[in-house]
């Protein structure tokens, strides 16, 4: 065959290649596949690999993708590009699923009003209260994200004039070079505050907190995705970028604790609160958590009432929130939602008659006008979003963010792949979607009959309660009244046991739940 042509080479070539290819199969012992059936069992690891992108492309419905529909990613990618984000032939939503909720309308609808939406952040000790948009950028560090998808982010939020969380990365070049207003994010890490030691340096702090780019700080206890799970950046991974922006050494491994240094209870937090707040110059100062166990929470309330420390602001994070990778039983099963995380915090700093001097931001899956509404409605004061405004800067949700792989130069340190994220388009993407998101949130709140989102009150969110009863929030949920938690003798489900269970001087429960049950009965009969 040879003698009559050489291109009998080529076909000889491809069956020797795939005789050793099954050769190999036969003799490893990793795969049992591959030795049932050697050469095409290939074909079983080619589609698992690529089965995200089948799916993603060519199976899934408009309401399928996980944890992102293909219509709620659609959205997203409408308002940032300024397409007219419109639903032909109704909704695909079932109306009539026991999780579906929604917001009754008006039949008298205000006129659509055209005013900045804003929410002032400061309590008594404040000295510098800020104004802060009602939806801005969550977490996310530089790091985690790009160095061109933080610029991205920065340069639409300065644009649009709302603000920038830089997750516990710390500041970074690309926060600096945007320019927009910025909440410096303290994790355990205490990143661009660190000593030597890495514990907290009152003085580095104080240096990067004088930055009037930066507006707020917030300590952050406890996140979404991965709630009481610390991290570690392995030392290949920390580039000369990521070591300056974190004030960390070059060639070590930058380790985030699962627990911060710089306190150990309810009292030592509120005076680190305390100690942020004046060496930052009397800027807002709070905490972000995804809710875990209640009766810490309420020990923190505790701690406020007695040493009269209050933070400016706190963010409840829903355990469905998160961008970057986590444990797959963290992920899953590790936290609160954010409906009954929020709705409690809100509880219990009403309760306490703290809630008029500490304001509460929200985030967790949130990006519609909906959205925005209904988190208003449980007691959020503002919104962040993170993989909202991922979308907004390029994401597709390939999931492959921990791989640094990402195919749009969102989620990866790869230099080459950055290059494919180009910031003045997507920054302008930012900002369009930030600003038709609100204009959406106007038309809905008129549409309800009120004049400002602020307005919305639990009665205005419906739920489904089992298949047949539809209850408003302000039925379906407990919502406690003004100070109710200071009297001696108080019986709330779900909040009196928890009360008496927590102290303001340790996060530990002072008697367990049956021994509270039985104390609070106690008091409850006389």
């Amino acid at each position: 065959m040879f003698a009559v042509s050489g291109h009998f080479l080529w076909p000889f070539l491809v069956f020797a290649a795939l005789s050793v290819i099954g050769v190999l199969d036969l003799r490893q012992n990793a795969h049992a596949v591959l030795r049932n059936y050697p050469v095409t069992g290939h074909f079983r690891y080619l589609f698992e690999a690529i089965r995200p992108e089948l799916r993603q492309y060519f199976f899934e419905s408009n309401q399928d993708g996980k944890p992102f529909s293909r219509e709620r990613r659609s959205m997203v990618y409408d308002r940032a590009k300024n397409i007219e984000d419109v639903l032909p032939f109704g909704t695909e939503q079932d109306v009539y699923d026991g999780s579906y909720s929604w917001v009754n309308h008006s039949i008298c609808p205000k006129p659509v009003s055209h005013e900045d939406l804003r929410v002032t952040i400061g309590g008594p000790e404040c000295k510098q209260p800020y104004s802060a948009s009602l939806f801005n950028i969550s977490a996310m560090s530089f790091g985690a994200l790009s160095g061109n998808a933080i610029l991205a982010l920065n340069k639409g939020a300065k644009a649009g004039n709302f603000f920038h969380d830089t997750g516990e990365g710390s500041v970074s070049r690309y926060h600096r070079e945007g320019g927009g207003d910025l909440v410096w994010e303290l994790g355990s890490g205490y990143f661009g505050c660190r000593a030597e030691d890495c514990t907290f340096d009152p003085e580095k702090f104080k240096s990067q907190a004088a930055n009037p780019q930066i507006k707020m700080i917030e300590i952050k206890m406890s996140q979404g995705a991965k709630p009481g799970h610390g991290g570690v950046l392995p030392a290949p991974k920390v580039t000369q970028e990521i070591a300056e922006a974190r004030g960390v050494p070059m060639g070590q491994d930058c380790v985030s604790p699962s627990h911060h240094s710089a306190f150990s209870t309810p009292v030592e937090l509120l005076e680190f609160i305390r100690t942020l707040r004046d060496l930052s110059g009397g800027k807002p100062v709070g905490f972000k958590l995804c809710l875990g166990h209640r009766w810490e929470f309420m020990a923190i309330i505790k701690a406020m009432l007695k040493t009269g420390i209050k933070p400016d602001f706190i963010v409840v994070d829903g355990s469905e929130g998160g961008t970057g990778a986590a444990p797959i039983e963290f992920a899953n099963r590790l936290g609160t939602p954010l409906l009954q995380g929020l709705s409690f915090v809100h509880n219990c700093l009403v309760g306490a008659g703290l809630r008029d001097d500490i304001k509460i931001g929200a985030s967790g899956k949130l990006f519609s006008a909906f959205d925005l509404a209904g988190t208003i409605c449980l007691g959020a004061d503002w919104i962040n979003s993170a993989r909202g405004f991922m979308f907004a800067v390029g994401c597709i949700q390939s999931q492959s963010c921990h791989t640094n792989r990402c195919p749009t130069g969102v989620a990866t340190q790869d230099l080459k792949r950055q290059q494919a994220l180009v910031v003045p388009d997507k920054a302008e993407r930012v900002t369009n979607f930030h600003r038709n998101t609100l204009d959406a949130l106007i038309e809905f709140t008129a549409a309800a009959g009120l004049n400002h989102p602020r307005e919305f009150k639990p009665e205005h969110f419906y739920l489904r309660e089992g298949e047949r009863e539809i209850l408003p929030a302000s039925a379906a949920l407990t919502w406690l009244k003004k100070g109710v938690l200071l009297d001696e003798a108080h019986n709330i489900p779900g909040y009196s046991t928890y009360w008496d269970m927590a102290v303001a001087e340790e996060f530990e429960p002072v008697r367990s739940v049956s021994a509270a049950k039985a104390l609070h009965g106690h008091h409850a009969h006389h």
